[in-house]
């Protein structure tokens, strides 16, 4: 067997306690991913290779055409007395998450951008058009209002997104659809090597 082969088999999707992840059939899932529990994953999404989405204690959302890339993991917050609903993790349409991320029990609205290693913690929401900056840290509760960049650890504003800024989030939303299918399609042929 060609080693690439393998490869293509090289992700899993766990069920537990009664939930099991429910992927769309035109979402990429690259090998080393691991998606356990109450996980829905919208069409032409991609959870790019070695990312963890463990809803196990709450659920996970990841919208249509949203991307999650490499490394990122996304967890969410159980329910608990003084917060009876808990923390779920919801991501909109046309999501960016960069590399290595970690999102917690927080919202992404629709065409949200969450930076390369930057952090999200729970109670938090980036509204649509936001973006959160490259390496920072957005902390409990905070919200980033629609078209606002912060940056920093913690976060903090830092200014206004210009309509080319925007623009080019929704280029790199329609550029990571084409690329899921590239590598859908490459992972494909490998497999019939």
């Amino acid at each position: 067997m060609n080693p690439m082969t393998e490869m293509t088999q090289d992700f899993s999707l766990i069920a537990l306690n009664g939930k099991a992840p429910r992927i769309h059939s035109s979402a990429f899932i690259a090998p080393g991913c691991r998606i356990i529990g109450d996980v829905e994953v919208g069409p032409d999404a991609s959870i790019w290779y070695n990312c963890v989405l463990r809803a196990d204690v709450h659920r996970i959302v990841v919208g249509a055409r949203s991307n999650v890339q490499d490394g990122t993991v996304i967890h969410c917050e159980s329910p608990k007395p003084k917060r009876p609903e808990g923390f779920p993790t919801i991501i909109g349409d046309d999501v960016l998450i960069g590399h290595m991320a970690m999102i917690h029990g927080s919202i992404l609205e629709d065409r949200a951008f969450v930076g390369l290693g930057a952090i999200v913690m729970d109670g938090c929401r980036i509204e649509s058009d936001a973006m959160l900056a490259a390496g920072a840290m957005l902390t409990q509760g905070k919200v980033i209002a629609s078209r606002q960049m912060w940056m920093g650890r913690p976060a903090a504003y830092a200014r206004d997104l210009t309509e080319a800024a925007l623009e080019d989030m929704r280029a790199g939303v329609a550029g990571y659809v084409i690329n899921g299918r590239f590598h859908a399609e490459a992972l494909r042929g490998q497999s019939q090597d």
